[in-house]
């Protein structure tokens, strides 16, 4: 299986990426017993939406030790975006210690959360993993984040797309595993009439080399 496992072989990675949706080969992990333990984490935790229209996210793990390091606003942190026609690019949120987040929350102990973070974990340097909600008829907005993501997607429809720079993709919920390239400015948006539901987790090694534009 020719993953990323440590930094010695992020070189070997980045040839494989030819744009900024990069599906990782023969990485596949059962839809159902996510969707299964999803529903029964959602009895035990909410969504914290920071008071967000149409956003929410539970952490999944946490600075060892430390349970507030998955609340308030260290479930989003910083951000760049160009909030009107100044063209002006602002900084947002909190910066985060992505590389302190090696535990995994207790609530998500003994589920296949669990299993999927063990094993993305042997191969690639993760940081914040996180299940992230996407209201129906809603976006984000057109922002660039500090290192790409890996998705996950658990609940989706074809009206979920993201867009990166000009380019729009689906991103199934069949169990694969994408890394997206989330330096440059993208968006995310649920056309659909479902909650999207990913998993995501800040990739701390950018395997992605044709940069980002502002």
């Amino acid at each position: 299986m020719e993953i990323v496992k440590t930094t010695e072989n992020l070189e070997k990675l980045k040839q494989n990426i030819k744009d900024d949706f990069y599906k990782v080969p023969n990485l596949k992990f059962d839809i159902d017993k996510l969707r299964a333990d999803f529903n029964m984490v959602l009895k035990k935790k909410k969504f914290n939406t920071l008071g967000i229209k149409n956003f929410g996210a539970i952490s999944l793990n946490q600075i060892p030790g430390d349970k507030s390091s998955t609340e308030g606003h260290n479930v989003r942190g910083t951000y760049w975006t160009v909030p009107d026609e100044k063209g002006k690019e602002v900084e947002r949120d909190k910066p985060i210690d992505e590389s302190k987040y090696t535990e995994i929350v207790p609530e998500f102990k003994g589920t296949y959360f669990e299993e999927v973070y063990d094993t993305l974990k042997k191969h690639f340097k993760l940081g914040r993993v996180r299940i992230l909600l996407k209201e129906p008829r809603s976006t984000l907005s057109w922002h660039r984040d500090p290192e790409p993501r890996l998705h996950i997607p658990i609940i989706t429809n074809k009206g979920c797309r993201m867009v990166i720079e000009d380019v729009c993709k689906h991103m199934p919920a069949d169990g694969s595993v994408t890394i997206t390239n989330n330096t440059k400015y993208h968006n995310f948006f649920n056309g659909g009439e479902q909650d999207r539901i990913h998993l995501v987790a800040c990739v701390l090694e950018n395997p992605f080399t044709n940069g980002r534009v502002q």
